[in-house]
């Protein structure tokens, strides 16, 4: 049986909420050991294991605050990771979003299992305590899911106006960082679009240079030593690929703990890249939830992919032959096992 070609896409911070709540209750039974061994080291540390966390009720003040929201994603993340059928689907290439690619080089060998989520737990500390400034996101194309350039423009006028900063570029929206006073102001001027402008709850102005004093806390206290050569291609967030057989494993080294942290990070050209470069039979977005199901559309249909000119288009392909394939959707995910 020949092999689907795949292209594994691993969420950021922003993916764990009230929804997804549960969501390691069905983990396969082999992520036990992993899951077992974070909530040690948690516990050592005093605080609240993974497996707790998901169970009680939500509460944005505990799920979303950077110690705990990045453990978590990691283990929904590793935890869909381990369910797919390895048999059935060749991993070409992984790439994620923000802390997503913390998630990309553990999943990709660049990390170990258990050193991927030393990282996550660490930067997501480091944030928290550290951190400065907020994200909020906006969107940036019409009701058919088409970028609109004079939204854009006027956009991208606002962002330099107010001295912020394009945080990511994510498919149909823009996030953008800076300080919170800053933040405030570009608020209150934004037209008003559903429930865009949004802020971001307990994030911190992430890939600006406003983070520029954690990249030294993180370099300090993470060695060069625990990175390897991936094992699967890496898509960055510059879209930028770290293969097996080329890579230098110090600039991956400085790229993760300096350079994204407080440079704009690409996830539009990231998903770009993986299509272009690995022409995979399907993406396969992994928990929790589906944050991505919409960006990484817009990005399809930004680039006319398969002749996609709409949302109406993008939902009528899904519906015929799935490219997307969400592992936060039961059924989607029911034809990766």
């Amino acid at each position: 049986m020949n092999k689907k070609r795949v292209v594994i896409v691993c969420p950021g911070r922003g993916s764990y909420t009230r929804e997804t709540l549960g969501y390691l209750d069905n983990s396969p039974s082999y992520l036990k050991e992993y899951l077992s061994n974070f909530d040690k080291k948690r516990l050592a540390l005093k605080l609240q294991s993974i497996s707790e966390l998901d169970k009680e009720s939500f509460r944005a003040k505990t799920h979303m605050i950077g110690i705990n929201a990045s453990p978590l994603i990691y283990a929904c993340s590793l935890s869909d990771f381990l369910f797919i059928n390895k048999d059935k689907f060749e991993i070409v290439a992984i790439c994620g979003n923000s802390m997503g690619w913390y998630t990309a080089l553990a999943l990709g060998g660049a990390l170990t299992i258990q050193n991927g989520y030393d990282l996550i737990q660490k930067m997501g500390s480091l944030t928290q305590q550290k951190g400065v400034g907020g994200q909020i996101i906006y969107p940036i194309i019409n009701e058919e899911w088409v970028i609109d350039d004079e939204k854009r423009k006027y956009l991208y006028t606002e962002i330099k106006k107010y001295n912020l900063h394009i945080s990511i570029y994510l498919g149909g929206y823009v996030v953008i960082g800076g300080a919170q006073e800053s933040l405030d102001k570009i608020l209150k001027i934004l037209p008003k679009e559903d429930k865009y402008p949004f802020q971001i709850p307990y994030h911190s102005a992430f890939h600006t240079t406003l983070l520029n004093s954690i990249t030294q806390l993180a370099m300090d206290s993470v060695c060069k030593e625990i990175f390897n050569m991936p094992k699967i291609p890496l898509i960055d967030g510059d879209g930028s690929i770290w293969s097996p057989w080329s890579s230098s494993l110090s600039e991956l080294y400085r790229y993760t703990l300096n350079h994204q942290v407080i440079n704009t990070y690409n996830f539009s050209s990231s998903v770009n890249v993986a299509i272009k470069e690995f022409c995979p039979d399907h993406l396969i977005l992994l928990g929790p939830g589906n944050s991505l199901g919409g960006p990484v559309a817009q990005i399809l249909i930004e680039k006319n992919w398969n002749n996609l000119k709409s949302k109406n288009d993008f939902i009528d392909s899904q519906q015929q032959d799935p490219f997307i394939l969400s592992m936060g959707i039961a059924d989607q995910k029911q034809f990766l096992k």
